[in-house]
């Protein structure tokens, strides 16, 4: 399995964001992306994640992941990933139980069980509390924790540890890489290292690919 960007262009309130993006993720690996402020990183992760039209160019995955549904091939894209953004996604009023559950319906493809997916965090005592009394570090953590009930094998993260504390970070690095040990692809923008080999770096502001791989 592969994921392949070729000749991707964006375009927002009439200003080009990026254009001529084209590269290739392999299962295992992940795609560090990093620049300034205004360079392109979130739009990028949005267009992949379907969020966005893209101005010219395609996506496309190849390739089949072992044990995938039989209706694998059959989806669109961006069905076959998760996309977690600056938001949590996640409504407040609803327990830490309820969000899970719906997302893991949502998803269609259930993963880990609710509370091991909340000891995988460090959070497997709030599953009865409402989203909105967490602190900004747990709300973070919750929704990493989206990522695990449900298999998509292709992350999208924006910015992912921000809110975290340094083990924090460093707990969902051991996620990251058991994702990618498992033949998962990901896509980070990100303005701190995330503690992963195996990666390729995106440069947005000069549109440069670099091979970091380890």
């Amino acid at each position: 399995m592969h994921l392949v960007v070729t000749d991707l262009s964006a375009i927002r309130g009439g200003e080009v964001i990026f254009s001529g993006l084209s590269f290739r993720i392999n299962e295992g690996e992940a795609l560090i992306i990093t620049g300034h402020n205004g360079s392109g990183k979130s739009t990028l992760l949005r267009v992949i994640a379907g969020l966005l039209t893209p101005a010219t160019g395609e996506v496309c995955l190849n390739g089949k992941p072992e044990g995938a549904s039989p209706d694998f091939d059959d989806r669109k894209f961006y069905e076959h990933c998760h996309y977690l953004g600056h938001e949590n996604a996640m409504k407040p009023a609803l327990s830490v139980e309820e969000n899970l559950r719906f997302w893991r319906a949502m998803d269609d493809e259930p993963h880990l069980e609710i509370p091991e997916a909340l000891e995988m965090v460090g959070l497997p005592a709030l599953a009865h509390v409402p989203f909105g009394h967490l602190s900004t570090g747990q709300k973070r953590r919750i929704s990493i924790a989206r990522l695990l009930v449900s298999w998509r094998p292709v992350w999208l993260l924006d910015e992912p540890t921000a809110g975290l504390d340094t083990g924090s970070e460093r707990q969902f690095a051991e996620l990251m890489k058991i994702h990618l040990e498992d033949g998962g692809i990901i896509l980070a923008a990100t303005h701190i290292p995330l503690g992963l080999k195996n990666t390729q770096s995106l440069v947005m502001n000069t549109a440069t690919m670099v091979d970091e791989t380890q």
